[in-house]
């Protein structure tokens, strides 16, 4: 199963300078949860914004820019091989955490989003891309905790893609 799994405003702002433009702990720790143990597929821009690779999980990066990576980093040089992976292990969750560009891409392919939509503006030069609510449902919606240290009001939402199959 291909995931999105993504933060962002209520414009679809999911970045500012290569960075969160906020800082929700509760957020990260969703994330960290999500991910631990799994495949993580992501941007050279999005690997570089996190200052080299997670623990305990597979980090693959996506990029075509000849470059050094460490051992623990997969590399690869197109999406097929995500669509290669997806077919020949059907029962594992493959997690795309970014970029804006690679989300577009894969999108038409993902089976689940994991959004953490926070309700809240922020400025912003990165944008998740637009979405049907045709292709998608809302299958979870799980109210963060609001406190001073998770300053905005936040929701977890889970979208399955709708099948004509189902």
């Amino acid at each position: 199963m291909i995931s999105l799994l993504v933060a962002m405003d209520k414009n679809k702002t999911i970045g500012l300078n290569n960075d969160l433009p906020w800082h929700i702990p509760n957020d990260l720790k969703f994330f960290k949860e999500k991910s631990t143990g799994n495949t993580i597929i992501m941007g050279r821009k999005t690997y570089e914004s996190m200052g080299g690779p997670l623990p305990n999980r597979n980090n693959v990066v996506l990029t075509k820019k000849q470059m050094d990576f460490p051992d623990e980093v997969e590399v690869i040089n197109n999406l097929d091989t995500i669509y290669d992976w997806n077919n020949d292990y059907p029962d594992k969750e493959l997690f795309v955490i970014g970029g804006a560009n690679i989300f577009k891409q894969v999108m038409p392919y993902a089976d689940r989003m994991y959004i953490t939509w926070i309700d809240e503006a922020f400025n912003g030069d990165t944008f998740f891309p637009e979405f049907s609510d045709t292709d998608w449902k809302l299958t979870s919606k799980e109210k963060g905790e609001k406190n001073e240290k998770n300053p905005y009001d936040y929701y977890f939402l889970q979208y399955d893609r709708n099948r004509l199959d189902a």
